[in-house]
């Protein structure tokens, strides 16, 4: 169980922000992303590219300014849940609220403040018809801890930043790691994919291009892969895991389940103090005012 007095939904830069505001009126605050890493859209989408609408800034790399946001709440000690989705919100006896998370961590706090930008980033899965019954199993669509890797076989398929920079991260982690991509070419980097190529020419990892992974085997473990090549059919491997990285697509989730007042995936607010429709006694408590100095 987890107690603060301020949730935040979302550790994205607004959330992150929000921590500094609140610790100026000497409230904790935490917060709970479904993303492995604080950041939001910023960290997990294009950590490298540059922001020009940030004031006091002309330019800054979004993984730049993460990095600034979090020293700047450091003195607040604000606490973190990653990884989880904010499932479900009930109002307890005392007026507080408990927000469950979807692996059931719960937490309590006086004021639920919703930061979730476009929603919960949820993966682009392939179109594999079994690959569900090995989620968790073998299936990992985002890499949280790298260490669980280690002298395992890896097949990586994607062929964008994420896909090349896991790729060239992970090859001197597992012990045999594969790079499976549908055409000839990159999208990311070509600094990253000069790299892969240097890696596959050296031996380090297998570069398998004009392919998809198309099947997946194992009883209940993920033990192998099946991947269609344009050229040379069906091609089998063994593994330990499947790493599919074709990018995150926003969607609203568990929000839209809350009884707020939604219009085109944007919750209705009252600009004056950025409440919602849902009043104190409801399941639901939104925002806190900033104050002017």
């Amino acid at each position: 169980m987890i107690e603060t007095d301020i949730l935040i939904i979302g550790a994205g830069p607004t959330g992150l922000f929000t921590v500094f505001e609140a610790g100026l009126l000497k409230l904790r605050c935490h917060l709970i992303d479904s993303l492995p890493l604080p950041g939001g859209q910023l960290t997990e989408i294009y950590p490298k590219k540059p922001i020009y609408d940030i004031p006091g800034y002309p330019e800054v790399l979004a993984g730049d300014l993460v990095h600034n946001l979090m020293k700047q709440i450091e003195p607040f000690k604000p606490g973190f849940t990653l990884g989880e989705r904010a499932e479900t919100i009930e109002k307890l006896e005392d007026g507080r609220f408990k927000l469950t998370s979807s692996k059931g961590t719960e937490h309590i706090a006086s004021v639920i403040a919703i930061a979730g930008g476009l929603g919960c980033f949820e993966p682009r899965k392939p179109p594999i018809s079994n690959i569900a019954s090995f989620e968790d199993r073998g299936v990992e669509y985002i890499v949280k801890d790298p260490e669980m890797y280690r002298g395992k076989k890896i097949v990586i398929a994607g062929g964008g930043d994420s896909a090349l920079d896991w790729t060239i991260f992970l090859a001197d982690v597992a012990s045999e790691l594969t790079l499976v991509h549908r055409r000839s070419d990159f999208r990311g980097a070509p600094d990253s994919a000069d790299k892969v190529l240097e890696l596959t020419e050296s031996g380090k990892i297998k570069l398998l291009t004009q392919s998809q992974v198309t099947g997946l085997q194992g009883n209940g473990i993920l033990k192998g892969v099946e991947i269609t090549h344009d050229e040379q059919g069906l091609i089998t491997l063994d593994t330990d895991h499947f790493i599919p990285l074709f990018g995150l697509s926003p969607k609203l989730g568990p929000i839209a389940d809350w009884g707020l007042q939604i219009d085109k995936n944007a919750i209705i607010i009252n600009t004056l103090d950025y409440s919602t429709n849902v009043p104190g006694y409801t399941p639901l408590v939104i925002s806190i005012p900033i104050p002017v100095n």
